[in-house]
């Protein structure tokens, strides 16, 4: 179904309808890529970073809301702790990589160190250089062992985060999501965009390249997404015998509802 155009370039917001029934089509091609990667022991790791509010979130709960949590991990990984300062910076990382079979999606990553660390001066600009300039070389390192890396930035015009920042101050369910850091992320707008231009052009490579997807529209965001994802990991599906509920045993037959009435049950509010 086409959408409609507004008197802009830009096209129309997707509609509701017209993108839940894509992200379903998308979503079942997932679990298919969800067996394929258990039957032949795939390792992969997703890589999400962006701006703050550029809808990092929202795309990786459409990516993982209907696949197994045991295949489809995310990882978001709080500040460091003072012992995880003194270690190896990829350390607390690395420790979270995946075993064969797994789909491990990094809800930020070590790209923290070219970007808020960089711009908030959470680490020294020795460490910031030092990280740039090994960082392909770790990605290959990845890529030649077997890992299937795909890395993706979600960017967000400067209009749309700020309508995205006000949405959240004005609602009490979206609130929690607004942190100190997302102000001053907001400050600081072009610190951070010098900060991704130097990220992308020190860490795009043949080997682990970026994929950017504007993002402004949230649903064409999470749409192009998993259909990238789906694309940049080869897979078939996997056809397996049709599961069919065995019947029941009756031996130790007894009346089961018994036994649980007079314990404390949920008020029926609904």
């Amino acid at each position: 179904m086409a959408e409609k155009q507004t008197d802009s370039d830009e096209p129309a917001k997707m509609r509701r309808k017209v993108y839940e029934k894509a992200l379903r089509k998308l979503q079942v091609e997932l679990c298919y890529l969800q067996s394929w990667v258990k039957a032949k022991g795939l390792r992969v790791i997703i890589v999400f970073e962006g701006r703050d509010a550029a809808g990092k979130g929202g795309t990786i709960k459409a990516i993982t809301e209907r696949v197994s949590p045991r295949v489809f991990r995310v990882v978001a990984l709080p500040a460091p702790s003072d012992r995880e300062k003194t270690q190896m910076y990829m350390q607390r990382y690395i420790e979270h990589f995946p075993a064969a079979g797994e789909i491990v999606i990094f809800d930020r990553s070590w790209y923290n160190r070219a970007g808020v660390e960089r711009v908030m001066g959470f680490c020294t600009p020795a460490e910031y250089e030092t990280f740039l300039a090994n960082c392909s070389t770790a990605e290959r390192y990845l890529v030649n062992g077997g890992i299937i890396l795909i890395k993706l930035w979600l960017e967000v015009g400067k209009e749309e985060q700020e309508r995205r920042f006000r949405a959240r101050i004005d609602d009490p369910l979206r609130q929690w999501k607004l942190s100190p850091m997302d102000l001053e992320s907001y400050r600081r707008w072009y610190d951070y965009s010098r900060a991704r231009d130097r990220m992308l052009k020190a860490t795009h490579s043949s080997h682990a390249p970026w994929c950017i997807v504007p993002s402004d529209d949230k649903r064409r965001a999470r749409l192009n997404c998993i259909s990238y994802v789906l694309q940049n990991i080869p897979y078939k599906r996997v056809r397996g015998e049709r599961v069919r509920l065995p019947p029941r045993s009756e031996k130790n037959r007894y009346n089961d509802q018994t036994k649980i009435k007079g314990v404390r049950v949920v008020a029926e509010r609904y």
